[in-house]
């Protein structure tokens, strides 16, 4: 099938991004191209302020327009529990339950030997600088429970265990509305290991 190029060069773009296959680029690029100059002006200067008008924070490494996020900027947020996250979707997903009040440190990535991923590549020496700095009352690891995140969250325990320190790992275990019988056993053990008491 023969396509006109500017198609064509659309589709290749946008099937570059996770989860776009080349079906579902199509799909998009013809939609893009039945909407108005403006809303397609729009979709345009949204996707280029991602790149000119977002940087990292210089404290935490999570998305802002200043130098500071602003979960760092906000006086109201407990400087002294830093919960260190993988990746800017885990600050995402934690902020949407509006339960946690500390700030963040976000590593870019976990350890992963066989795609080049040591610790010089993730922000481990700036969480280090800061734990100097702030002295926090406790340090929250919530990497995910992949082999790398489990890695790393030792990896940093580990640097972090002669220091007079609280370092917590986030619970997991069985997600609510789940049968028992259809859980991994890796599931359940880590279930049965975060067990809580409530009597």
């Amino acid at each position: 099938m023969i396509i006109a190029e500017p198609l064509e060069i659309a589709i290749q773009e946008l099937s570059k991004l996770p989860g776009i296959g080349r079906k579902t680029a199509l799909r998009l690029s013809i939609f893009i191209l039945r909407q108005s100059n403006e809303d397609v002006n729009r979709l345009v200067e949204a996707i280029s302020n991602l790149k000119t008008k977002l940087k990292f924070c210089k404290e935490c490494f999570n998305l802002a327009t200043e130098d500071l996020c602003p979960i760092c900027s906000d006086p109201d947020r407990d400087s002294k529990l830093i919960c260190v996250v993988e990746d800017i979707n885990d600050v995402i997903a934690i902020e949407k339950t509006n339960e946690y009040k500390g700030v963040y440190h976000v590593l870019g990535g976990v350890l992963s030997p066989l795609e080049g991923i040591g610790p010089n590549e993730l922000k481990i020496k700036e969480l280090i600088s800061r734990i100097e700095k702030l002295i926090p009352s406790e340090i929250i690891l919530a990497l995910n429970p992949s082999t790398e995140g489990e890695a790393t969250s030792l990896y940093i325990a580990n640097i972090l265990k002669d220091r007079n320190l609280k370092i917590t790992r986030i619970a997991r275990g069985i997600p609510i509305g789940s049968d028992l019988e259809f859980v991994d056993e890796a599931t359940v053990i880590r279930a049965l290991e975060g067990r809580i008491q409530i009597k």
